[in-house]
């Protein structure tokens, strides 16, 4: 199977301004392709008697060969993957879009998500370099993997880059037959039928009031100043290490829970409708469900166990773990667990959690 391989490049300026360049050149193909398929679009709601065909990524990539190019000169300063590869990730999200996965795409901004993909000639040349087409041979930190990729991103978060390729690894084989349940929570990231509590990281609770105080501070600097830029990569940076603190916490739990048991049995949460409420919007975007179950996902099928989801109405909160008698009603400020029947005394979370784990034995 396939997983992503991620490093930070250790860049010169040149290096860094030709990283810029490439950027430059995916989102402006980007917003170009974007606005004539928005046209397009436009135009058959209007005339649908008189419809255009809608354009595949190579049809985008020949008219901006014939149409942009030769008027853009600055483009042949950058590899020809960049706004190819940009315009086939356009394609598969209005393909996304159509089909009702995700949202129509937007507009891109300058310094706001910069990447880029080149795909050609890849070689890993010893430990820690890597020669990529156009640029020429980047520095990493790390050791990289002795592959041969076939495409390369890079990417800027704050002031550092990054680059990423797949990596095909082999499945292990487990003969783990452990069932376990996860209950996920606010006050706590997840509770294990086992008992073992994991507490989640909180970054964002942690570190809110000094990402306020540097927005508050930069509202009223001239957009563009020198000082404008230097708040803006603060800001960046603090924002970069909330992510990467719940990351890290996600990352650790997930290895845990896919490795030391052959059965992971979860709840299929309605993430987008608790961020709806405003009460739990924040709490619930800190602890990271959605990248819980995303990591969880890939590294069951990695080390060869298996991920059961468990309906979101599955009453696993109402149930009594000990008899099974359900309850009619149950608060969410009831924080302990009291069966009416058998007069079992649980932590909610723990009754739950061994209520998923029951679930599928």
């Amino acid at each position: 199977m396939f997983i992503g391989f991620k490093t930070e490049l250790k860049f010169n300026n040149k290096q860094r301004t030709a990283f810029l360049k490439h950027c430059g050149v995916a989102r402006h193909a980007w917003n170009w392709g974007l606005a004539l398929t928005k046209q397009i679009l436009d135009h058959n709601k209007a005339n649908p008697t008189d419809k255009i065909k809608f354009p595949s990524a190579f049809d985008l990539h020949k008219w901006l060969v014939a149409l942009v190019k030769p008027e853009c000169p600055w483009y042949y300063e950058c590899s020809n993957s960049a706004p190819q590869e940009i315009l086939r990730a356009l394609s598969k999200t209005w393909d996304r879009c159509f089909k009702k996965v995700s949202g129509a795409p937007q507009f891109k901004k300058k310094g706001q998500h910069d990447s880029f993909t080149l795909y050609g000639v890849i070689k890993i040349l010893g430990n820690n370099k890597i020669k990529v087409p156009r640029i020429g041979v980047l520095q990493t930190y790390e050791c990289l993997p002795q592959i041969q990729p076939k495409s390369v991103t890079i990417k800027r978060q704050a002031n550092r880059w990054f680059i990423s390729f797949k990596l095909e690894v082999a499945q292990q084989v487990s003969t783990l037959d452990s069932i376990v349940g996860v209950d996920l929570g606010i006050k706590n990231l997840a509770t294990l039928s086992t008992g073992e509590v994991i507490q989640g990281a909180k970054a964002y609770k942690k570190y809110e009031a000094k990402l306020s105080r540097l927005q508050w501070l930069n509202r009223r600097k001239v957009k563009g100043s020198s000082n404008w830029k230097k708040a803006v990569i603060k800001i960046a940076r603090l924002h970069r290490k909330i992510a990467n603190i719940r990351k890290d916490t996600l990352h650790k739990l997930t290895t845990l829970l896919a490795k030391n048991h052959g059965t992971v049995v979860i709840e299929n949460l309605n993430v987008s409708g608790m961020l709806a409420n405003r009460t739990l919007a924040k709490a619930v975007s800190d602890m990271g469900f959605y990248e819980f179950r995303r990591q969880l996902t890939y590294k069951c099928k990695l080390y060869d166990s298996q991920l059961v989801v468990v309906d979101r109405w599955y009453p696993s909160s109402k149930t009594c773990s000990h008899c099974g008698t359900k309850k009619d009603a149950l608060l969410l400020s009831e924080r302990e667990f009291k069966c009416d029947n058998c007069g079992f005394t649980i932590d909610r979370d723990l009754n739950a959690a061994i209520n998923l784990s029951k679930a599928v034995s």
